[in-house]
């Protein structure tokens, strides 16, 4: 009798799970997904850019309303809004289907926009600047999720790495642009002229992205949400309470931090047993995601959290204009567009992403070390090849965290994934920013007295110029010798981003003939 036919039941080989399907796009033309592509990078600038062109333009909108004290408050209100809403986002988007609640977030931010613009008051402003945020984290989500609906894993690395592009660029010309329109069209223009823009965006994708209903109920997290919602909140708020209480460390800081606390612990237990959950519970225990979000975290902190403290170290030691320093930027624009356009063809081709997270996060930290040692005096060509070297590293690495998680988590659970990279990219930001400040305020205090100069930290670039040299040059070298932890403190944070890049699995990315069952499978 034949041996495999004499072998008990119990003895037979297990069946073998039928193979996960392939990637399909959701739209097949490739044309047609170039056209939706520059919709999404529309929308995805419109709502970037609204978060830096304010800056130039909030001098003349603090003269027309006054109450200087809540100067601040338009540009936090803004991100605070923002941040709490982006996991929210990911999650309807995966439940109800990207279309529907991109547009949504769309049509959300086109109308706080619209309010801005007709604000008779600084309150009302600040209001309107809360609901644009709830727009604006929506988008952001949405834009990478409805990218990995649009292009297979590889394919879709070298498209984010555009995303990331316009996401600088929306940065680099921000402030200069709002500054213009403020100065020829009235500052109401920076908001106002969103509404035409808003309303093209949304005709193309109701004409052209098509719905992909979700193969489950929707069931929504109520609770769940708005528990992350207020850890977040308090995050953000607690990173801004310094100039409200006094102190990061003021009994009512720390009270804001423990309200955090409490509703990330309860959060957590909330999620264990929903049915739907804001952020699924085996992505919290997933350690690949983990390491990506401290990846993005670091990220954040230093890619987007180090600009103004660049800036203003530019200002102070160098004695470059607000004008010229701007214009020194150029190296860091330019270097995210060499390195995020190369890593992400090199990530497409090869399917590895981890080595270019180790590489950026340790190029920038490299960077942040020198800067802390550079002397009074330094050429200004070697400041810019180390901002260009900079650019270059933010550039390389930005775009690690979103690709990992996606390809760490199951399809039904992009969305969320990918809300949770945004978020801890824009609170490494917030946090740093806060952080930073707090660094340079301690070793500002207590420098030397300057002949002739009263209170150091209200000079502006324009009166440091008209100092005598040697008041000058004593104004430099103590703001140089504040700004060497400053820059300490940002290679600690980058850093750590470099070694949860380090521990990350060295994990391949499918291409399109196959699909991914984990990362963990695709490890080598």
């Amino acid at each position: 009798m034949d041996n495999a036919l004499s072998q008990p039941a119990s003895a037979k080989a297990p069946p073998q799970p039928a193979p996960a399907p392939a990637f399909q796009s959701l739209v097949p033309d490739p044309r047609l997904r170039m056209m939706l592509f520059l919709f999404l990078m529309t929308a995805l600038f419109m709502a970037t850019l609204d978060n830096q062109i304010v800056s130039t333009a909030l001098p003349t909108i603090v003269g027309e309303f006054g109450q200087l004290e809540r100067f601040g408050w338009v540009g936090s209100a803004y991100l605070l809004a923002t941040s709490a809403v982006m996991p929210l986002y990911g999650k309807l988007g995966d439940l109800f289907g990207r279309k529907h609640v991109m547009m949504t977030a769309i049509a959300i931010f086109t109308f706080g926009s619209v309010i801005c613009g007709m604000a008779v008051s600084m309150d009302t402003l600040i209001a309107a600047r809360v609901l644009q945020g709830l727009g604006s984290g929506g988008i952001m989500v949405s834009i990478f999720s409805v990218n990995a609906d649009l292009f297979e894993p590889r394919v879709r690395a070298r498209y984010q790495s555009y995303s990331s592009l316009v996401l600088m660029a929306s940065g680099a010309v921000g402030p200069t642009l709002g500054g213009t329109m403020s100065e020829l069209f009235g500052w109401r223009s920076i908001f106002l002229v969103n509404l035409p823009i808003g309303i093209l965006v949304l005709v193309g994708l109701a004409l052209y992205l098509p719905y992909r209903k979700p193969q489950r109920r929707p069931k929504i997290d109520y609770l769940g949400a708005v528990l992350l919602a207020g850890a977040v909140t308090s995050v953000v708020f607690w990173a801004d309470s310094g100039q409200m209480f006094g102190s990061l460390v003021a009994p009512e800081s720390l009270g804001v931090v423990a309200i955090g606390v409490i509703c990330a612990v309860i959060f957590y237990q909330v999620e264990k047993r929903a049915a739907e959950p804001m952020i699924p519970v085996s992505l919290l225990h997933n350690g690949t995601a983990r390491l990506l979000w401290v990846v993005s975290l670091a990220g954040g902190a230093v890619g987007i959290g180090s600009v103004n403290y660049v800036a203003l170290y530019l200002q102070t030691t160098t004695g470059l204009s607000p004008t010229l320093a701007g214009l020194l930027f150029i190296a860091i624009t330019g270097g995210i567009a060499i390195g995020s356009i190369s890593s992400g063809r090199l990530i497409s081709s090869t399917g590895r992403y981890k080595i270019f997270g180790a590489i950026g996060a340790a190029g920038s930290c490299t960077v942040f070390l020198i800067f802390s040692q550079l002397p009074i005096g330094t050429p200004i060509a070697l400041i810019g090849l180390l901002m260009l070297m900079h650019g270059i590293s933010v550039g390389i690495g930005q775009q690690v965290p979103v690709i990992g998680v996606q390809n760490a988590v199951a399809q039904r659970d992009v969305g969320a994934a990918t809300g949770t990279v945004t978020l801890t990219r824009m609170g490494g930001a917030s946090i740093a920013i806060s952080v930073y400040g707090a660094v340079l305020s301690a070793f500002m205090i207590g420098g030397p007295a300057i002949p002739g100069v009263d209170n150091i930290e209200s000079l502006t670039p324009a009166a440091m110029a008209s100092l005598d040299p040697a008041t000058r040059a004593a104004v430099s070298a103590t703001y140089a010798h504040a700004f060497s932890p400053v820059f300490i403190s940002m290679a600690v944070m980058i850093g750590c981003g470099c070694l949860a890049a380090c521990l990350l699995k060295n994990v391949r990315l499918p291409t399109g003939g196959t699909a991914k069952p984990s990362a963990e499978a695709l490890a080598e």
